[in-house]
């Protein structure tokens, strides 16, 4: 299949090299020239906008934010028609949406279909992906799905994906930031955090964030960025508001939230979301 990918960032390149292994061909966009100078080193053509791009049966979207994806969708719609669109970022259920019932209206198919499992598992194929939209969309574009991951088919409507996405990121959420806190708790003992993590992440106490995360914890503020605090506080943020459209008590979340905002806020908004544990020293 012809494959246009849109963002090819941090985890959205390795998605895309995944898709071209496959077979497929890929042209990816991004708006940032560092992220088009590694898809180029990498093997994969990269233009800075969707209408650069060749004309693609199937366009992956993996861009950071909602207003990213109304933006993509403000530069695309009107050359969209018998394309099937399918949206991987985390952008929430109110927002697919909106902008799926424009990409309808303007003759695409579209399937809602985030992710989880970060950067490391998007290198291996091994994400898992939550995908919802109209049986025949859906199963249109699973030659592309199989390449990243396990497809796990959650409903017909779209934000159904992106409404399961919005569970996992309340845990994710709230178990970087319980990490944080537990192993500055060990320093505050006089113990030492890396020693510490070693003896717990197996046991009960354990977590699969604390197992990735906790490493770079007990690491220097300059670890390699996977996944960057801004992200988090956008993540938390959706939770947020998906929580009060929907009337659910999420106070652990706001607290992790409040803690990535001050992480933010510290200027620290672009570094790996594990130097959250900043905000405790």
């Amino acid at each position: 299949m012809n494959v246009t990918f849109v963002g090819v960032g941090a985890i959205g390149l390795p998605m895309a090299l995944r898709i071209q292994q496959a077979g497929h061909a890929v042209t990816g966009v991004d708006v940032f020239g560092r992220a088009r100078e590694n898809a180029q080193m990498s093997g994969i053509e990269a233009v800075a906008s969707f209408g650069a791009a060749p004309a693609a049966e199937v366009v992956v979207v993996m861009v950071a934010t909602p207003e990213h994806l109304s933006t993509l969708v403000d530069e695309a719609v009107g050359a969209v028609k018998g394309q099937t669109w399918v949206i991987m970022s985390t952008v929430g259920p109110a927002s697919v949406r909106e902008q799926g019932a424009r990409l309808r209206e303007a003759g695409a198919r579209v399937v809602d279909a985030p992710v989880t499992g970060g950067v490391a598992r998007a290198k291996t194929g091994m994400l898992v992906i939550f995908a919802a939209g109209e049986q025949q969309d859906v199963d249109s574009v699973l030659p592309v799905l199989d390449a990243m991951g396990s497809v796990h088919v959650t409903g017909q409507q779209l934000g159904d994906g992106q409404s399961i996405k919005v569970v996992n990121q309340h845990l994710c959420s709230v178990h970087i930031v319980a990490a944080a806190e537990a192993l500055n708790l060990a320093g505050a003992l006089g113990l030492d955090p890396a020693a510490v993590l070693k003896l717990i992440e197996k046991g009960a106490a354990g977590s699969w964030m604390l197992s990735d995360r906790g490493p770079r914890m007990v690491a220097g503020t300059d670890v390699e960025v996977t996944s960057a605090i801004n992200i988090f506080v956008k993540d938390s943020g959706l939770v947020n508001a998906a929580a009060a459209q929907c009337g659910a008590d999420v106070p652990l979340l706001k607290i992790a939230h409040e803690r990535y905002q001050q992480a933010a806020d510290a200027g620290l908004g672009l570094h790996d979301d594990s130097r959250v544990i900043e905000t405790w020293r």
